[in-house]
């Protein structure tokens, strides 16, 4: 073996590690932020690049979608009432060299500010807000968290309350003051009911009284609605303007007929028939 090839082989080694160390491929979604000899350089975007070992210095920053959940708050609502929320954040970074030169940790920065922003925003509000109007303290916690991450290139998509855990007392209390309400509600629109009813009643009453002829159409209508149940005896005030003629014929003296009685030459119902 030549006395060379050992020098040779030992080069083409070297060599080889450090093609090895300096070729760095950074994916579609990472961006690479480069330190040479502690200065920044420009951002290394994504595909194949070449580093000097021990000059260059990557640090690798992924622009995903971040999924962060803020653990269980325990807070104190506007009215007084403690209940323990907690949140999902989604952010991602936008400005790669932000990230690493404004703030040493951009994802546990982003979840400090979070927990401490919903603390003191559901702290403003009341019970019936934060049940209520969600979407409305999610749009507050976005916009906040946002202008505060900001500087630090990382921009916040959504600000979602997940779960709010109240008292079992205030729960009982809750359901106790819906059921009043119910029951409320069922009362009005009983009354309503009745109301409305009552003057459809007046109504047809004013309508039937302009009418003799449909008042008594009316009253057989009864009569047949009657004759269909299977009743013994049917009772059924008749109207004298029907009963007369029958009674006169019978040569019944209207004068001391006890159906006439109080009752002068009027179409209301003064004699009553008696079926069996």
């Amino acid at each position: 073996m030549p006395f060379w090839s050992v020098p040779v082989s030992a080069a083409v080694v070297v060599i080889g590690i450090l093609a090895w160390l300096s070729i760095k491929v950074i994916p579609q979604y990472e961006r690479g932020v480069v330190f040479r000899l502690g200065k920044l350089r420009p951002v290394y975007e994504p595909g194949l690049h070449l580093l000097i070992p021990g000059v260059d210095r990557l640090q690798r920053v992924d622009t995903r979608v971040v999924t962060l959940t803020i653990p269980p708050q325990e807070v104190i609502t506007k009215d007084n009432v403690p209940a323990r929320v907690n949140a999902v954040v989604l952010f991602n970074v936008i400005r790669p060299t932000e990230a690493i030169m404004e703030v040493e940790n951009y994802a546990v920065a982003t979840s400090q500010i979070a927990q401490t922003t919903l603390r003191s925003v559901l702290g403003r509000a009341d019970l019936d807000t934060l049940l209520a109007h969600r979407d409305d303290l999610n749009a507050a916690l976005r916009e906040i968290i946002e202008t505060l991450t900001n500087p630090w290139g990382v921009h916040v998509n959504l600000v979602e309350i997940k779960d709010v855990e109240i008292p079992e007392q205030m729960q009982r209390a809750m359901a106790r003051e819906a059921e009043a309400e119910r029951e409320r509600r069922a009362k009005v629109i009983n009354a309503r009911g009745e109301l409305q009813a009552s003057e459809e009643l007046r109504q047809a009453a004013d309508t039937l009284s302009r009418s003799p002829a449909s008042l008594q159409l009316r009253y057989l209508q009864t009569l047949l609605e009657l004759g269909a149940d299977q009743n013994s005896t049917v009772v059924f005030p008749l109207p004298m303007d029907i009963v007369g003629p029958l009674l006169g014929k019978l040569g019944v003296n209207g004068a001391h007929s006890p159906a006439s009685a109080g009752f002068n030459g009027s179409s209301a119902p003064n004699a009553a028939a008696e079926r069996h």
